[in-house]
């Protein structure tokens, strides 16, 4: 996010408390664009953090995905570490998360577990293929993906977990009927690094695999597709959030730093922290003269350094930002 470039407003005629950042998922409403995005599940440990971060969730609004889902489906002792989040969230966004490889009955097993309002199909295959124990054939993956979004009762979306989706890609899923697209692109947490630490199969080789967060999502808008887009993927402040939604984004995740808070700092730091995080947010707006998400998407955006050169070499134009 380095690259990207909101400019400063001088003259905003706003008020921060005119400021609007609400969103939703179907029929439910969120106060913030955010979801508190996939982190954990299947031992005693996740079920208090995921107690923990549901009851953040609800405190402030947001939406929350669970971790995989598979661990409790074939080892039903750990469902609890799952549903603890409906149980302290009864009436907020929950999204389930199984692998984009499972079968359709184990996709709305997963979204029954948790009474979830969406799905997220996740996308790992670097992570499997850096895994000794992990998967090396992913044909029918698509056939699979179609499958459960004909059959699925709640919206589907596809997320990669730290390594991107090229237009490419989300054009395929597209296809298939997948209409919510979660980036997850390099720049947060990276798999095969700790697979490496686990005795992997890249040998820190391939650390660097991945598209970044901001030219997957500008890749993802440009495509001119009727998609919703998450952006995933080192997002870390609410300048980084703020500059996803000038993008295209219409909601961000974060994962990651909530985490390492939650754990080192107690659920007191973390409720302070997102109070900081959603103020500040709510500034960025108002600094560049945006009174709602609508808005900011109109507001001029430079592009600039490697992304800039990337997104070119893609036949991608910077300027389609800077001009608006």
């Amino acid at each position: 996010m380095e690259d990207i470039h909101l400019l400063n407003c001088s003259l905003p005629e706003l008020d921060l408390e005119e400021i609007n950042l609400n969103s939703g998922l179907g029929d439910k409403k969120l106060k913030f664009p955010l979801i508190v995005n996939a982190l954990t599940g299947g031992s005693r440990e996740a079920r208090n953090i995921n107690r923990d971060l549901a009851i953040i969730c609800r405190r402030h609004g947001l939406a929350m995905a669970v971790g995989s889902q598979t661990v409790a489906l074939e080892n039903p002792g750990w469902k609890d570490s799952f549903t603890v989040v409906r149980d302290h969230n009864p009436d907020g966004i929950v999204i389930a998360n199984i692998s984009g490889m499972a079968e359709t009955e184990a996709a709305r097993a997963a979204v029954d577990m948790i009474a979830a309002d969406a799905l997220q199909l996740h996308f790992n295959v670097p992570q499997e293929l850096a895994m000794p124990e992990g998967d090396r054939c992913f044909k029918g993956i698509l056939e699979k993906v179609a499958q459960v979004v004909e059959l699925c009762p709640v919206p589907v979306i596809a997320k990669e977990v730290g390594f991107g989706f090229s237009r490419e890609s989300v054009q395929q899923l597209y296809r298939v009927g997948v209409r919510i697209f979660d980036t997850g692109g390099q720049g947060g947490t990276n798999f095969i690094a700790i697979e490496d630490k686990r005795g992997g199969m890249f040998g820190g080789e391939l650390d660097s695999w991945g598209i970044p967060t901001a030219v997957s999502l500008a890749e993802i808008a440009a495509c001119g597709l009727p998609v919703s887009i998450i952006a995933s993927g080192g997002i870390r402040s609410a300048a980084d959030a703020a500059k996803a939604f000038a993008l295209g984004a219409d909601m961000v995740g974060i994962a990651g730093p909530l985490l390492r808070i939650l754990i080192e700092d107690g659920i007191g730091n973390l409720d302070r922290w997102l109070n900081d995080f959603l103020y500040r947010l709510k500034a960025v707006f108002l600094m560049s003269g945006a009174r709602d998400l609508a808005a900011i998407k109109r507001k001029p955006l430079i592009i600039l350094g490697p992304t800039a050169a990337w997104l070119r070499a893609r036949g991608i134009d910077p300027h389609l930002w800077a001009q608006r």
